[in-house]
């Protein structure tokens, strides 16, 4: 251990850092006071006054209760549905309004098959349902 005692005659081998941490401060102010300030100019699109209102959002219509049980049946509003029927049924609700959608919740049970549920879900992306909600049992 080289540098465990100091009651030797030998060179003191400690490092002054006082000078170095000076240095470093000065340079820190420097580069602080050389640096340009960035500033950049964020656009922000305010709304506009209108003299002509929106018009009133519609009311939403009642949601769909699609429910998948263990044996892979499918319920649509409490009503045993084949899966293939389903896109053509998604697609009717769509079409009678197609801005105001009524919400598909989905419920699974917790030993439901995942086929199923990826055919539901393909079915309402075929049919272009845009509102989609998952219920918790």
């Amino acid at each position: 251990m080289a540098f465990a005692s100091n009651s030797g005659g030998g060179a003191m081998a400690d490092i002054n850092v006082t000078p170095l941490v000076d240095v470093m401060l000065v340079l820190l102010i420097i580069f602080m006071v050389t640096m340009p300030i960035q500033s950049v100019p964020v656009d922000v699109d305010l709304p506009q006054k209108t003299l002509n209102p929106p018009p009133q959002p519609k009311d939403p219509p009642d949601p769909i209760s699609l429910r998948i049980d263990a044996a892979g049946q499918v319920f649509w509003n409490n009503t045993p549905t084949p899966v293939n029927a389903l896109q053509t049924m998604m697609r009717t609700e769509v079409e009678r309004d197609p801005t105001n959608q009524p919400t598909l919740e989905i419920e699974t049970s917790d030993d439901a098959d995942y086929g199923v549920l990826a055919k539901v879900l393909a079915s309402a992306k075929n049919a272009e349902m845009v509102k989609i909600g998952f219920v918790q049992n």
